[in-house]
């Protein structure tokens, strides 16, 4: 340690060095507030115990996001696993008897109906709610959530196979703030990106009735805004649905949906007078998904690939 002015005192001997866990609470709380969620995690939770008590603090936790770190991360067999799905339970859960009723953001994946339950009694101010990838939240867990949580502006249920058309119906109904959907599924058209990782019974259980989904869309969410359904198994009907509720739509997101053609998004969001972007399907199919047969692929081409052109 470096001594002060020759003097031979050390910075401690002098007093200079005080002990980093007799901070002040306000002065702990201003440190970590710029910390991320993460980092908070990771480290100065561990420290001592004012630490620990300071991040505790609500002021601390109106957001739980975990997001940022599923982001940067390789997805693994492991987040698929009932264990994991304990530990992120059992971190929301946390979160959300520290933020003493004040956590209005939440960005997770494999949560389940445990701590879906718990943010619903205890979350009265939720705002945002993204559970992307959860195998076992179902319609049981989002009626709580209707029912408690009104506020909700923002909503994604991407990847989450046992939510059905019955929730995007309460949430519509219950919440009339909400402005941003998403609701993508895998890609089944090439799930070679999923095998391996995620569970084969679950990538098989792709929610097939995308038309209904689309009704409840359009027929409960007019405030939508902005609309993600990459992969939704929707008719040129179920599109006409939303585009008939949603009049207020500035971003449309039909990546993937194969049973759309060009003509069906021209014709349907033609009354769309807010839209400002729409992510239209790309037509390759791979040709293991059909089954042709004999000159069945000049079928194939004129509905996948848009011959639009030469029809009358």
């Amino acid at each position: 340690m470096e001594c002060k002015g020759g003097t031979g005192e050390t910075g401690a001997e002098s007093g200079l060095i005080s002990d980093w866990a007799e901070l002040t609470h306000e002065c702990l709380l201003n440190i970590l507030s710029r910390l991320t969620f993460e980092h908070r995690w990771t480290g100065p939770m561990f420290v001592c115990k004012p630490w620990l008590n300071a991040c505790k603090d609500p002021s601390l936790n109106s957001v739980f996001d975990l997001e940022t770190r599923f982001d940067s991360s390789t997805e693994s067999t492991r987040w698929w696993t009932p264990e994991f799905e304990r530990r992120i339970d059992a971190m929301l859960r946390s979160v959300i008897t520290w933020s003493n009723g004040d956590l209005t953001e939440i960005f997770t994946r494999h949560c389940s109906d445990l701590s879906l339950n718990f943010a619903a009694q205890r979350c009265p101010n939720l705002q945002v709610l993204s559970m992307k990838s959860c195998p076992r939240a179902t319609d049981a867990a989002m009626a709580q959530i209707a029912n408690h949580c009104r506020n909700l502006k923002q909503l994604d249920i991407s990847y989450c196979y046992e939510i059905s058309h019955e929730s995007l119906t309460l949430i519509g109904r219950n919440c009339p703030n909400l402005k941003i959907l998403k609701r993508n599924l895998m890609n089944w058209l090439d799930p070679s990106q999923h095998v391996g990782i995620v569970p084969a019974d679950y990538l098989n259980a792709c929610p097939q009735d995308g038309d209904t989904e689309a009704a409840a869309i359009g027929k409960f969410m007019p405030h939508l805004e902005h609309l993600e359904i990459r992969f939704l198994k929707l008719s040129a009907k179920g599109l006409v649905s939303i585009c008939e509720g949603c009049l207020k739509l500035e971003y449309l997101d039909l990546s993937g949906c194969a049973n759309l053609t060009s003509r069906d998004i021209l014709n349907s969001t033609s009354n769309l007078k807010d839209l400002k972007e729409v992510k239209k399907p790309n037509f390759y199919i791979p040709r293991s998904v059909f089954h042709t047969e004999r000159y069945g692929h000049w079928r194939l081409y004129d509905e996948r690939f848009q011959t639009d052109v030469f029809r009358i």
